[in-house]
């Protein structure tokens, strides 16, 4: 069975595709309401980049994000571009946005500069994250003058008094883990540190997310934890990503997958398994959701129109 939406996209119903996909269906209506949502964008690299940037954020707030984050690249290689890309985001869309900020590649002095400047210009959220290494480099080394780790940024963040500070979790083991609680002991400390809030790495089944949720609550962490949400726009490429970032690919979805490439359904597949992912998160008490959008926004509006979340506002004229 595989959902596809009905022509008014008011719900999911369910089709035969030859036994595609064996999931439990989670009916629209049990749904205890509908989901507050948020998205993610990377900064744009050319011209074509900031036309796509900027036609995903188009289609994408009149759902009225709660907020959206513009990402850091590597080693902190789209740093003047991240700053540009929240800026403008946040002037021209008049959006909630929250700016990645890492501890790579930078004094504490040049990232507190950074995050002065974001200050300035009317930004009020930041995501902190240690981030990754410049390419070619074989893992994180701090700079001899920056923040060794997250928790020394978000203590310097918190310091300033000027940020609502978001970081990321872990609800699969993080590559670099020193063993098991390891994920949820760091999201403690950077909780303690000043953090209000977390927003997870992408996993594939509502069950990881509840076992990371049920072991941070043990922990006394009660912050909001945030699921991020995926949706698939080309397995091949996803499949490598995960497993690089340690998120567990079930072997289930991989067979899935190589049905629908066949039958030429990824994009179906991809909104039915992140529809019922999300129905099943909100059905466990999840009311926010923080989407990974890679500046195409069809798949997230699919998925969101299935949750039953419709544009809720109008963009103003813009230049």
């Amino acid at each position: 069975m595989i959902f596809v939406r009905s022509m008014n996209l008011s719900h999911v119903h369910c089709a035969d595709t030859r036994g595609q996909i064996q999931k439990r269906v989670t009916p629209m209506s049990s749904l205890k309401s509908a989901p507050r949502l948020s998205f993610e964008f990377f900064p744009p690299n050319d011209i074509a980049g900031a036309f796509r940037l900027s036609d995903t954020v188009r289609a994408l707030a009149p759902l009225d994000p709660s907020f959206v984050s513009v990402t850091y690249g590597a080693g902190g290689t789209t740093r003047t571009l991240t700053h540009d890309a929240v800026t403008t985001i946040g002037s021209r869309y008049g959006l909630n946005v929250a700016a990645h900020l890492t501890c790579v590649d930078a004094s504490r002095e040049e990232t507190l500069a950074i995050a002065e400047s974001y200050a300035a210009a009317g930004v009020t959220e930041i995501v902190a994250l240690r981030g990754d290494p410049p390419k070619g480099q074989g893992g994180f080394c701090a700079h001899p003058q920056g923040f060794k780790d997250t928790v020394e940024l978000i203590e310097a963040l918190a310091g300033m008094g000027k940020f609502n500070i978001r970081v990321g979790a872990y609800p699969d083991p993080h590559p670099e883990a020193a063993g098991p609680g390891a994920d949820v002991d760091w999201l403690k400390r950077k909780i303690d540190a000043g953090a209000t809030s977390a927003i997870t790495q992408f996993f594939f089944e509502p069950e990881t997310y509840f076992r990371f949720r049920d072991a941070c609550e043990k922990a006394g962490i009660d912050a909001p934890i945030i699921p991020g949400i995926l949706p698939i726009e080309r397995w091949a490429g996803v499949k490598k990503f995960a497993t690089r970032c340690g998120a567990r690919v079930p072997g289930w979805i991989d067979e899935a997958f190589d049905k629908a490439t066949r039958d030429g359904r990824e994009d179906l597949l991809s909104v039915a398994l992140a529809t019922e992912l999300c129905a099943d998160l909100i059905d466990g008490g999840v009311e926010d959701l923080h989407f990974y959008t890679m500046n195409k926004p069809a798949l997230t509006q699919d998925i969101a129109r299935a949750l039953g979340v419709t544009p809720r506002v109008e963009l103003r004229d813009v230049a």
